[in-house]
């Protein structure tokens, strides 16, 4: 039998993921984009500003406006 991998980028990974933020929790959604920081990196990581669609209801409403975030995303390396 034979097997494939497919391959999947940080980003494709990241988009249609649900989101919510640390130090605000009303700040939630679904992310729609992800682009990389090239401004900010980390050992053995990168960040990523995000677009999230806002999940959060406004009276009977939801929230319409978009908001951005930035993301770490932490990789290992092959052991």
């Amino acid at each position: 039998m034979i097997s494939t991998a497919r391959a999947y980028s940080i980003v494709d990974l990241l988009e249609g993921k649900f989101y919510q933020s640390r130090s605000n929790p009303a700040r939630k959604g679904i992310i729609q984009s992800a682009e990389l920081r090239k401004d900010t990196s980390f050992t053995n990581g990168n960040a990523y500003v995000v677009r999230v669609r806002p999940a959060t209801v406004v009276g009977n409403r939801l929230a319409s406006e978009d908001f951005y975030a930035t993301v770490a995303v932490f990789t290992e390396g092959d052991e």
